[in-house]
């Protein structure tokens, strides 16, 4: 199932599960709305596997013997053929992709192993924070017993659906401030609700926010996705030829070396001071509220 088709098909009550080659961070939105994630490549840190795990989601990644094949909607083991609209069932504990529908629970911290936990909390002297992005992932974290919230990545916040035209709009307007301007006043109030969520769920306990940091290029089509660069062309009233051109000059072979982090706050500290702005903002909003706003505090 392509990632918007997942998406939809959420908004209308549906459970899915987001079948893939492999994710990008294009198909956030889809990995936010799925129950659970199957790739046929990739492994343990994995983009599916790592964002998975962080939402609290089941993945199972790097399934080699499946093979999607996305422009039919259906993929294949062996002989077995699993259409769109097929009832499937993961387990992400031993990497099982499970035809038909199998009873579930909820999980929970019971049992012999919840009585473990309950000793390890006694005596421990370590404290465990999470990652997450989102006010759901933090009342995930907090269900299973987090004390705060470690990273906070705010870069995965931008990719839904109806946020992505707009940092494509802030990208891509650099040399027009006014406009960029324009873009980052849209972002600034939907990223203060962000952070009002998530300080409400962790309310009093720490967490650690990390500005932006992904590579600008994931936020934009492919050069080889040709309908997506014609539709943002007609949207940004752009040539085709002139917004390849702004897309090619910002792939980067090795991100994790390229214009990211502290880099781009120097070439475009707007960015960074819209966030600052929100956060602010959404820390004076929660103590009107009567919430305990505790980031970034490393004790």
């Amino acid at each position: 199932m392509w990632t918007d088709e997942a998406y939809a098909k959420a908004q209308e009550g549906l459970k899915v599960i987001l079948v893939r080659k492999e994710t990008s961070p294009e198909d956030i939105h889809g990995m936010h709305a799925a129950q659970g994630i199957l790739t046929s490549t990739g492994g343990n840190t994995s983009h599916a596997a790592v964002v998975a795990r962080g939402m609290g989601k089941c993945c199972v990644a790097g399934c080699g013997t499946v093979r999607v094949n996305m422009a039919e909607k259906k993929f294949t083991v062996g002989e077995v053929v699993v259409h769109e609209g097929d009832m499937i069932t993961l387990n992400g504990t031993t990497g099982e992709v499970i035809l038909g529908e199998v009873p579930m629970c909820d999980p929970s911290l019971s049992g012999a192993f919840g009585q473990l936990m309950e000793w390890a909390d006694e005596v421990r002297t370590l404290r465990i924070r999470t990652n997450a992005d989102t006010a759901e992932d933090a009342t995930v974290a907090r269900d299973f017993g987090a004390e705060g919230i470690g990273l906070c990545r705010t870069e995965h916040m931008f990719f839904a659906e109806d946020r992505i035209p707009l940092m494509r709009e802030m990208i891509l307007s650099k040399d027009d401030p006014s406009a960029q301007k324009r873009a980052l006043d849209k972002l600034l109030p939907v990223q203060k609700e962000d952070f009002i969520g998530i300080f409400e769920v962790m309310n009093g306990l720490p967490v650690t926010i990390r500005l932006f940091d992904p590579p600008l290029h994931e936020f934009l089509p492919r050069p080889d996705q040709i309908r997506q660069i014609e539709e943002l062309s007609h949207e940004l009233q752009l040539s085709v030829e002139a917004l390849n051109e702004l897309i090619v000059s910002l792939h980067e072979v090795n991100p994790m070396l390229g214009h990211r982090g502290c880099r781009l706050g120097i070439s475009t500290p707007e960015l960074y001071a819209m966030q600052i702005r929100a956060i602010l903002m959404a820390g004076q909003e929660c103590h009107t509220l009567g919430v305990n706003v505790n980031p970034g505090n490393h004790d």
